[in-house]
């Protein structure tokens, strides 16, 4: 079982393309920095909110994450580009992907 960081987060409408465009370096960042990352997708909610589904090895994995906060290049401006966090939890995965 792996552990799953979901955030929701508030984007404003001019900095949809500015969000997207660092996704990539923050993907790189976090595989580069970031021990125990397995993966993450993001979705668009409805309206102007956005959902990115972390998976963690280990709880202290996105702990240690958590911990060293927007620490590059690639992760900071992806922050950036957020307005403001609506919420933020974790839970632990029952199933995986790979798994009928």
């Amino acid at each position: 079982m792996t552990t799953v960081e979901l955030t929701r987060f508030h984007v404003a409408p001019g900095e949809v393309r500015r969000l997207l465009a660092a996704r990539p370096a923050m993907l790189a960042d976090f595989r580069a920095d970031r021990a125990g990352f397995l993966g993450a997708r993001l979705v668009r909610l409805l309206g102007d909110d956005w959902l990115d589904i972390v998976h963690w090895r280990t709880a202290e994995d996105f702990a240690d994450s958590r911990a060293k906060g927007a620490n590059l290049p690639g992760i900071r401006a992806f922050f950036e580009a957020i307005d403001h966090v609506v919420s933020a939890e974790a839970g632990t995965a029952i199933e995986d992907e790979d798994q009928p």
